[in-house]
């Protein structure tokens, strides 16, 4: 259960192919834990700018400007300025959570004999994950993305390389190995 999401795209009017009589607004939002992709129903008269990290828990209290998660939704049923707003947020979230990202280079480990977590990162093949294993036993775990850029040579950017495959994970829904995005 996602606790607080970020705005992708505000509808005000709902969405316009929707064959309802009443148009309801929709706030289309990305959960900030899970990465899963949400209809919301705002709350009357607010108003929202693509970015705002809006809590959607249990504790109805708490919720300000959402009223209820209509449903989640895939990929494709996001608005274009919706889809082209996620690199941004998702890049936001891993700043703001550095080490929870740079766990996953810390902790990857092999899915099977002939292929290994770190491979699951587009762009990121055998001879990069070798650098980041071999410096990782050597010299231990990493300390942020800073120092993995500094300690393995072939490693430029770590935190493009982990927004990527939440984003392969996100368009993919059919992915065989799920790393960030919940089912």
């Amino acid at each position: 259960m996602e606790d607080f999401a970020y705005v992708l795209d505000y509808l005000a009017e709902g969405r316009p192919n929707s064959r309802d009589y009443k148009h309801e607004s929709l706030v289309l939002a990305l959960g900030k834990d899970e990465f899963k992709l949400f209809e919301l129903i705002p709350k009357e008269e607010k108003n929202f700018v693509v970015g705002d990290k809006l809590y959607i828990g249990k504790d109805m209290d708490k919720r300000d400007k959402i009223n209820h998660v209509k449903r989640r939704i895939s990929w494709d049923e996001l608005t274009h300025a919706g889809q082209s707003e996620i690199p941004y947020i998702i890049e936001d979230i891993i700043d703001d959570e550095e080490e929870r990202f740079l766990k996953f280079y810390n902790e990857a480990h092999p899915i099977t004999k002939r292929y290994h977590m770190l491979e699951l990162l587009p762009g990121l093949g055998k001879k990069k994950m070798d650098a980041i294993l071999d410096d990782r036993e050597k010299d231990g775990e990493f300390d942020s993305f800073d120092d993995l850029k500094d300690r393995v040579d072939l490693v430029h950017k770590p935190k493009k390389l982990i927004k990527d495959r939440i984003l392969h994970e996100l368009k993919n829904s059919d992915s065989k190995y799920k790393v960030w995005v919940a089912e």
